[in-house]
């Protein structure tokens, strides 16, 4: 089977993303940092379920995006345009750099799922003057980019559950990070949008 530029790409970005994620988890655990804790600790109920639905889509959307690429002539696309999927690999490449800018920053802070047993420090600086979320505006633009690629319905729908689920996961860290950090994080949401424009 010889795969096409489009699947390369895919692939390619799907690889160095997660490569990176999986890097800093055992940098950090190295120095005895757990960093995913989603669905772990004392929580509440809805803080809970809403981390697991996010580990279950998280795992199913790479399994379906794997299969969209590999199975690509299997299944139907709904935009067969060329230019269309060019952007979509262009989007997912743009996610990878902004997920890997984040995990930089963030440094020893970096966590998965909200974690009220270590102590971090806000993080307000580089890419994190431009979205309060950058991490999961890495995710998001990822799962953008592969399903305009292969835009298959399976695809489509999965990626639209993943970008639904991380927004319900920022909004219940936007309710627990007032309570660490304080005014400094009021101070910080009030200058520094959610995402890029909004």
């Amino acid at each position: 089977m010889i795969m096409d530029l489009f699947q390369i790409g895919a692939l390619g970005s799907i690889f160095i993303f997660y490569l990176a994620y999986f890097i800093k988890q055992v940098m950090l655990r190295r120095k005895g940092i757990s960093t995913n804790r989603l669905a772990k600790g004392d929580k509440k109920a809805k803080t809970f379920y809403i981390e697991l639905c996010l580990i279950i889509v998280t795992y199913l959307t790479a399994a379906i995006q794997l299969c969209s690429i590999i199975f690509q002539r299997y299944l139907v696309i709904m935009i067969n345009s060329s230019y269309i999927r060019a952007l979509g690999i262009f989007i997912a490449f743009s996610g990878v750099v902004f997920f890997i800018m984040a995990l930089i920053v963030m440094r020893d802070s970096w966590r998965a799922g909200i974690d009220n047993t270590q102590t971090t420090k806000l993080i307000s600086s580089g890419v994190y003057k431009l979205s309060r979320n950058p991490a999961f505006v890495g995710f998001d633009l990822l799962y953008i980019g592969i399903a305009l690629s292969f835009s298959n319905i399976f695809n489509v729908i999965i990626s639209l559950i993943a970008v639904i689920t991380l927004h319900l996961q920022i909004l219940e860290e936007e309710k627990y990070l007032p309570t660490v950090f304080g005014d400094e994080y009021e101070r910080y949401k009030r200058s520094t949008n959610r995402y890029f424009m909004f």
